[in-house]
């Protein structure tokens, strides 16, 4: 009588572990993605479920209000207006500067609607960082938006919801908060954009022209006329329309 031997050890098939060890390899990847992944959202500042595009859904209180004010006006880059505007208004400001959102949220829209969709005037913003480190980093978003042609509506945005001076209000968070309310604004590229060799130039030239036009505080306002000709409004406070209006008539 034959001997049945010693059992057999069992053993899986090749195609059993051709499955097992492609479900290891899926797992891995999937743990490797989401850690660079959530890594990579962490590095750009965004929250883990933001949004790819701002839009009024869930935008911040005045959202809308800056919608309309921009609303067929066309934008290049840090330029509000048409290029065939007689005037050229340079306007430099700070993102956090208290008097420069007075001049920005109660001064600005009447510009707005009385020279620059008239295709009277075109403004060119000069996002200067000269108060605190919220400066810089409102300056880098502002013309990380200028990118999409949308720097005016970003910071209209941003002063309609102003935080203290100085308080390092202006966090990721806040920033995102502001970005999402931005209709069509894409949001992991101005996340992107802000640390760009691009903006970091862009921000050196404005510290260059500041200097260079004796600028020592925001807001402060050039005109320029053809062919050339540029004089600096002398603003009282960031509520000063009469004297703007003033300059701006009489350059007309």
């Amino acid at each position: 009588m034959k001997s049945k031997g010693a059992p057999r050890t069992r053993q899986a098939s090749p195609r059993a572990l051709a499955i097992g060890g492609g479900i290891v390899v899926i797992v891995a990847v999937a743990i490797v993605l989401a850690v660079v992944l959530g890594s990579s959202s962490k590095k750009s500042g965004l929250p883990k479920n933001a949004v790819a595009v701002g839009s009024l859904a869930n935008a911040l209180p005045g959202s809308s209000d800056v919608a309309a004010e921009f609303k067929g006006i066309p934008q290049t880059g840090t330029t509000l207006g048409w290029p065939s505007a007689k005037v050229t208004m340079t306007e430099y400001i700070d993102l956090q500067c208290p008097i420069c959102q007075e001049f920005e949220t109660q001064v600005f829209p009447d510009i707005v609607a009385r020279y620059i969709k008239t295709k009277k005037v075109k403004v060119v913003m000069k996002p200067w960082a000269f108060i605190g480190p919220d400066s810089i980093k409102g300056q880098a978003m502002t013309l990380a938006a200028a990118k999409q042609n949308k720097a005016f509506n970003f910071a209209a945005v941003l002063y309609n919801n102003q935080g203290e001076e100085n308080t390092g209000w202006m966090t990721d968070d806040t920033l995102y908060n502001i970005a999402q309310s931005v209709p069509g604004l894409k949001i992991p590229q101005i996340f992107t954009e802000r640390n760009s060799a691009s903006v970091k130039a862009e921000a050196a030239q404005v510290g260059k022209d500041a200097t260079a036009q004796n600028v020592s505080g925001t807001p402060t306002i050039f005109l320029t006329v053809p062919p050339g000709k540029t004089e600096q409004v002398p603003l009282a406070n960031g509520l000063d329309e009469t004297t703007l209006v003033k300059y701006l008539n009489a350059a007309l």
